[in-house]
Order: structure tokens, then C-alpha cells, then sequence
């Protein structure tokens, strides 16, 4: 699966990282955000890895 000619699984992969980033970065107070922000991205991160890890695992 491709959105124009990347692969999703490329695309989840790089939002995936930069949900990670995010949740490091205001758990140790780099970045000062609503703790409400930082557990609803952090769900966001997890069901982008879950969606993710089936997409890398069903194109093998």
C-alpha cells in the first residue's frame, strides 16, 4: 500500500517517531504541554504502532 508512492508503512513509521519524540519530550519537561495532551497522544502513539507493526507484518 503506497499513498503517493510512499509506503504506509514508511509514512506510520515516521509519525510514529515523532509521537515518540513528543511523548519523551514532555515527560521529562523539555516541552511544557496539558498532561491531557500528552495521555491522548500517547494513545494516538500506540494505536498508530499497533496499525503499523499489521501493515509491516501483512506486506512481508
Amino acid at each position: 500500500m503506497a499513498i503517493a508512492g510512499i509506503s504506509l508503512v514508511l509514512i506510520l513509521g515516521i509519525v510514529n517517531l515523532a509521537l515518540v519524540f513528543f511523548q519523551v519530550s514532555t515527560g521529562k519537561k523539555w516541552l511544557k504541554v496539558n498532561f491531557l495532551w500528552h495521555r491522548r497522544l500517547g494513545v494516538l502513539l500506540l494505536l498508530t504502532a499497533i496499525v503499523h507493526a499489521v501493515l509491516a507484518y501483512l506486506s512481508r
